[in-house]
């Protein structure tokens, strides 16, 4: 059963306002500003941005051609000590391969009010440092001194990029309030820019221009002559983007504005095209020699793959053979992209590489023994949703094969994923496959198959509430790679303490695990445990929640109002058969009802029936979601369906002593 998958608002402000730009400026601060004690239209806001101001422009130097500059202040109010984190500014930076982006930080201030006065704090040197995230990217970082509740901050920064192909995307939503942000951007009529606006709120824009002159040399006998291109963004009272439950990547409905290179035609030469299309994104990457030439290289696993395959005649057993020979040769060293950084070949030597160089060399395997087999291009949950063609859409490849009118998705790249069943990061709405003659189709990566959790459950009821049984559970599917990629390798005494925490601070004794690394076959544990405080006694009567401490407690979906589709990765399905002893000497006095709910499309259903038979009570419970994302218009049915599954989960036997 399909239901609509509603895509975010994005859209293109075709009319131009011209306005007036509010005036901010550092080192400005007021006394009210500083007296402020709360955001006067969030007051559950931990801070603030009272304004943020950006610039982006070109930079000429005769030698290295045109850079981007990009100049950046923004003034920060903290009213609460959880909100003391954003007293930290951390700017990425590329750092992977020379020319490096730099950044340098400046009017850097905290203010305070003592007393009456404003008191000023600068940023000393030791408050300023570079992180390494990984091999091609740094954090340029402040810490800002004497940061108080009341306190204000300001900085700015400037970033120097040689890299053209994008300019820094501009988020004028932030996890906070945002009273004014503005930002411009200066482009060479050498240049053209497509703008993409991303999330529900769309800023002002005016538009201008202003001649540029040069001079190339010391005598200013030459210079290069160009027309600016102006562009001014505003937007004001901007609410700060609630993060909620199931939303994959809070980035994507953020609202911001990105640009990408389209063209650019120099006086006397010939006009050059970039990504405009996705045909064209995907030319421009399938043929690279780090895409499409590591694909074609096959020589140096041949040997060692016939060898794998030896004595494999099936064509089924064969695909499955070859995935997990890469997958048992190779490791991942836990860096994305679409490109080889050291090559195919020196990574199968060294039996490590990044996910582009694992999954290429699956595909030229697959193709040498005869599989369809193709890259699909792929943006992670963690990189938000690829909606424009843009170079920076995707930072991931995985491999499809075509048989039979099929497609098989594989990743080798995660031990505990296995045929159509990619590694939970990816699941990530839809991919590009790339088709031999480089031709591009859109394909879905979002599973169909249920995911199932199965809990057994019997326990008995002793006259003074303790409760002692036993629990089987199995995980299938989604559930058991998710499970398999989180405790497999956790310390089982280690995993035993978390999970009596979870379960409500039982005991547990008799802990057995099955087919753990097994990924072709179901996860299962079972365990004993006891229990003194999940029964109420109250004078002759004891009160139980039958399903324990496996009930939900909260409904995750109390927003009002939801503008972001509900994602839950893949459709699942739990099931619990519970069987209750109740103690000698006491009797049913009253069960909760048998309940059915179903909603529209059969997108989420829930089943609840129990019985009582002498001294013994039985407890089926069926709830499942159909599909792995639910739109946001259908959010009102899903939320009033959690509430009232919640609340039957909680509903209560009561016991009476005879």
């Amino acid at each position: 059963m399909k239901i609509s998958k509603k895509i975010l608002c994005f859209g293109i402000l075709f009319s131009f306002i011209s306005i007036k730009a509010q005036q901010f400026e550092l080192g400005k601060v007021s006394v009210e500003e500083l007296k402020e004690k709360s955001h006067p239209k969030d007051s559950s806001a931990v801070a603030a941005i009272l304004y943020t101001k950006g610039k982006t422009y070109f930079d000429y130097s005769s030698n290295t051609g045109f850079s981007i500059v990009t100049e950046v202040e923004a003034r920060v109010k903290i009213y609460k000590k959880e909100g003391y984190a954003w007293a930290t500014k951390a700017v990425e930076i590329y750092t992977g391969a020379s020319p490096y982006e730099k950044v340098s930080f400046s009017k850097a201030v905290t203010y305070n009010l003592v007393d009456g006065k404003i008191e000023k704090s600068k940023l000393k040197s030791d408050g300023e440092f570079t992180e390494k995230s990984n091999k091609f990217w740094s954090l340029a970082k402040i810490t800002m001194p004497n940061v108080k509740e009341g306190s204000i901050i300001e900085y700015k920064y400037t970033i120097n990029s040689p890299y053209i192909n994008t300019l820094p995307e501009w988020n004028f939503q932030n996890e906070i309030p945002v009273n004014y942000s503005e930002f411009d951007t200066e482009v060479p009529d050498y240049y053209t820019y497509n703008t993409f606006f991303k999330g529900f709120l769309t800023p002002t824009i005016s538009k201008s221009t202003r001649r540029i002159s040069i001079p190339l040399s010391s005598s200013n006998t030459k210079e290069i002559n160009y027309q600016s291109n102006i562009v001014h963004y505003v937007l004001k009272n901007i609410p700060a983007i609630k993060d909620e439950a199931y939303v994959n990547n809070i980035d994507n409905y953020s609202s911001s504005v990105l640009h990408e290179l389209a063209s650019e035609k120099f006086p006397n030469s010939y006009l050059k095209l970039y990504s405009t299309d996705w045909e064209s994104v995907i030319k421009t990457i399938y043929d690279s020699e780090n895409f499409g030439g590591e694909l074609i290289k096959k020589n140096y696993f041949e040997e060692d793959l016939n060898l794998a395959l030896s004595g494999i005649t099936d064509r089924n057993q064969k695909l499955v053979a070859i995935y997990q020979f890469v997958k048992e040769r190779m490791n991942w060293n836990n860096y994305t992209g679409y490109y080889c950084n050291d090559g195919v070949k020196k990574a199968y030597n060294q039996k490590t590489g990044n996910i582009a160089e694992i999954n290429l060399m699956l595909a030229s395997m697959l193709e040498t023994h005869g599989f369809q087999a193709m890259p699909v291009l792929v943006s992670t949950r963690s990189n938000g949703i690829a909606i424009f063609p843009n170079r920076s859409a995707y930072n991931y490849v995985v491999v499809a094969v075509e048989d039979n009118n099929k497609i098989v998705l594989l990743d080798a790249t995660d031990k505990y994923s296995s045929p159509n069943q990619l590694p939970f990061r990816a699941l990530n709405w839809f991919g590009r496959l790339i088709r031999k003659d480089g031709s591009s189709v859109t394909i879905d990566l979002m599973p169909n198959q249920i995911s199932n959790e199965n809990v057994m459950m019997n326990y008995s009821i002793d006259e003074t509430g303790k409760v002692t049984g036993k629990i089987r559970r199995q995980y299938s599917e989604y559930n058991a790679q998710l499970y398999r990629n989180k405790y497999v390798g956790v310390k089982e005494e280690q995993y035993l303490e978390m999970l009596e925490n979870n379960l409500n601070k039982i005991e547990i004794s008799e802990y057995v695990r099955s087919n753990a690394t097994e990924i072709y076959k179901p996860v299962q544990e079972t365990f004993s445990f006891t229990g003194s405080d999940l029964c109420d006694v109250v004078g002759d009567k004891i009160y139980v929640s039958p399903m324990l401490f496996l009930g939900s407690k909260k409904n995750p979906f109390n927003q009002e109002k939801r503008e972001y589709p509900v994602d839950f990765g893949f459709p699942w399905q739990d099931k619990y058969t519970i069987n209750i002893e109740i103690p000698d000497g006491y009797t049913v006095e009253s069960l909760p009802a048998i309940t059915q709910i179903e909603t529209a499309q059969n997108i989420c259903n829930f089943k609840y029936n129990i019985l009582a038979n002498g001294t013994k009570i039985q407890l089926s419970i069926m709830q499942e979601v159909t599909v792995p994302i639910v739109s946001s218009a259908d959010y009102p049915m899903l939320q009033e369906s959690y509430k009232k599954i919640i609340e039957k989960e909680n509903e209560k036997i009561v016991l009476k002593k005879i």
